[in-house]
């Protein structure tokens, strides 16, 4: 199996820059809940280290949820990264369409990496790369941008950033299962799985479904 590597970001910073931000969303394709996004910021010190207990480390697509939660504490532990976490609820995936809402919630996480305050750090357009997931730039966001399809596959940031957003995104839909009980969310997670359609048709759909999405407007 082919793992994300660390080429990309060890030629940015060759090239000069200081600071390396990796992108990702998850929940897209969700019926219910929030579209999540992490933006992780790597410097140089983390990439001349060895992490041995992230050398399997890989897009959270491609794990089972204890090798995410795994990941997802080892990385919580390393000091050379930071990441913040941004969301959309479905209200705004209704408003503006998942596509729109995720980029907002792009922009909203690496704003708010560049606006921490938990160490004197200083993010200048010029010394800093966005790795992105997908094929389209962030848009309004004035920093350098590669965009990357199949990103989370491909470069370790990116991989990093879908397992933070994972792992973060679960939890909150855990919780949401406690709330609405009726729709099992602990086992899927959202996603239109035919025991979560079922779960729709029988009790109909709850506040935090996206109405906008086919499966679940049919039902209104």
């Amino acid at each position: 199996m082919r793992l994300p590597h660390k080429t990309l970001e060890k030629k940015l910073f060759a090239d000069g820059y200081r600071y390396v931000i990796g992108v990702d969303e998850v929940g897209m394709a969700c019926l219910a809940g929030p579209v999540v996004v992490c933006a992780v910021s790597f410097t140089n010190k983390f990439f001349k280290r060895v992490h041995k207990k992230l050398r399997w480390l890989r897009d959270s697509k491609l794990l089972l949820p204890h090798q995410r939660e795994r990941f997802f504490n080892e990385l919580l532990k390393e000091r050379d990264i930071r990441f913040q976490l941004s969301h959309c609820y479905p209200k705004t995936i209704d408003k503006l369409n998942i596509y729109q809402a995720a980029r907002l919630a792009m922009r909203r996480a690496i704003s708010r990496l560049l606006l921490s305050k938990t160490q004197n750090t200083r993010y200048k357009t010029q010394n800093t790369m966005v790795l992105v997931d997908g094929k389209t730039e962030i848009e309004g966001l004035k920093l350098p941008q590669l965009p990357i399809v199949k990103g989370d596959r491909k470069v370790f940031a990116i991989a990093c950033a879908s397992i933070l957003a994972k792992v973060t995104r679960d939890k909150m839909m855990t919780r949401y299962a406690k709330k609405y009980p009726q729709y099992g969310l602990e086992r899927h997670k959202g996603y239109p799985t035919k025991f979560h359609q079922a779960c729709l048709a029988a009790s109909g759909p709850c506040v935090i479904h996206r109405r906008s999405f086919a499966p679940v407007a049919k039902l209104l």
